[in-house]
């Protein structure tokens, strides 16, 4: 009886792991890249053409779709970009790594006569809005600084915080409900010079993203709004460099490859000169001989890509305001006023398999902010930790 159950129980195994074996649905991943820069595009749509099934990258430039075994039409694209077309024979999981090439599109001339008029209410991002830097750096600024938190003083629903003031209320709550972020990194105080100019610059900036509505629940910790700011990755093909001199700062950006389409770098600076300028206007005799302001901050971002599946960043944020009050009677307070802008320092990993620095998925990571206050006559220091669960 044994002799006979024993081939009957090998037999039910082996058929039960070959069903299984056909069950198994195949994953198609990877990351699309800027072939000229190789920055991760974001939103960029992956479409099986067989099925009329798709997806669309994430803030990393990744995506992953699950399909049955078979052979299909994979279509990437991204607007100004060409697009890529090619046959894949799926029948295991596929690590596909995508660089489109950007192309320009000439078109004839378009009539707009309008918009679907159900689309503000039928949507499911009524209260997401994404911002553009290259159209933002063309609206007027004041002194010609590029400020991000004005610009979305332009949208509806928000409102500014007072004439020259970078603060910004949404929707009736206060600037302290909003949750800003960069590189998931929470900024505390988000403004320069008495709030008259933001710390975020320009140049360091590629992505940004206002929710005044349906605050997803990973975010947390305000009532009002978030504004999820992120910072450029680098260029991993060539080195390069932009800066500006403008009437009261100057600007640099430097960013290229440590190593060659796998590790890059970003570091973007600017200071301000008013305490330069002011000099020839403020003569020796006076009795403010000495006094001056300025403000400088630094933006600074390495992305090494350990494998296909793997991935190590480090992003973080400086920035310093100081002023000095001279006086030239005796008996009249003399001081110099040094205050650090909050720091925002971010390190983590993304993976798509466990290990001993991150967990998965790829928008998981660790999440380490410290902010520091400074005076002549006294010194706070503060620093926060937490694991941010994107």
């Amino acid at each position: 009886m044994r002799l006979f159950l024993l081939p009957a129980l090998l037999t039910s195994i082996l058929l039960d792991n070959t069903a299984n074996a056909q069950n198994t649905r195949p994953t198609l991943s990877g990351y699309v890249k800027d072939a000229s820069s190789g920055e991760a595009l974001i939103g960029a749509g992956v479409y099986l053409r067989e099925l009329k099934k798709g997806t669309a990258t994430n803030a990393y430039g990744y995506f992953s779709v699950t399909v049955d075994p078979g052979i299909y039409t994979v279509v990437s694209s991204y607007l100004g970009y060409q697009e890529f077309v090619d046959t894949l024979d799926l029948r295991s999981d596929l690590v596909l790594n995508l660089e489109l090439r950007p192309n320009a599109i000439v078109v004839k001339e378009l009539l707009v006569t309008g918009k679907d008029a159900r689309r503000n209410t039928e949507s499911t991002d009524m209260g997401r809005a994404e911002l553009d830097v290259q159209k933002v750096k063309l609206l007027p600024a004041l002194l010609g600084e590029v400020d991000l938190l004005k610009t979305l003083q332009y949208l509806p629903g928000v409102k500014s915080n007072g004439e020259g003031n970078s603060g910004f209320y949404v929707r009736g709550g206060g600037p302290d409900q909003n949750l800003i972020l960069l590189d998931e990194a929470t900024v505390y105080n988000a403004s320069h010079l008495f709030g008259f100019f933001s710390v975020f610059n320009a140049d360091a900036v590629k992505n940004i993203e206002l929710i005044k509505g349906g605050i997803p629940a990973n975010y947390g910790g305000r009532i009002s709004s978030v504004l999820d700011i992120n910072m450029k990755e680098g260029n991993d093909k060539t080195y390069h460099a932009q800066g500006g001199i403008g009437l009261i700062s100057s600007r640099l950006t430097v960013e290229g490859p440590i190593v060659k389409d796998r590790a890059s770098f970003l570091l973007s600076g600017r200071r301000t000169y008013v305490d330069v300028i002011s000099k020839p206007f403020i003569p020796d005799s006076s009795a403010f001989a000495g006094s001056g302001y300025y403000f400088y901050d630094v933006n600074a971002k390495m992305n090494y890509r350990v494998s296909d599946k793997d991935r190590l960043y480090l992003s973080g944020y400086f920035g310093r305001d100081v002023f000095t009050f001279a006086n030239s009677d005796p008996d009249a307070p003399t001081f110099r006023i040094p205050w650090e802008t909050p720091q925002s320092a971010r390190a983590g990993t993304t993976s798509s398999v466990p290990n001993f620095f991150s967990t998965p998925p790829p928008h998981t990571a660790t999440t380490i902010s410290s902010s520091a206050l400074t005076r002549s006559s006294s010194r706070s220091t503060s620093s926060a930790a937490s694991r941010t669960m994107a």
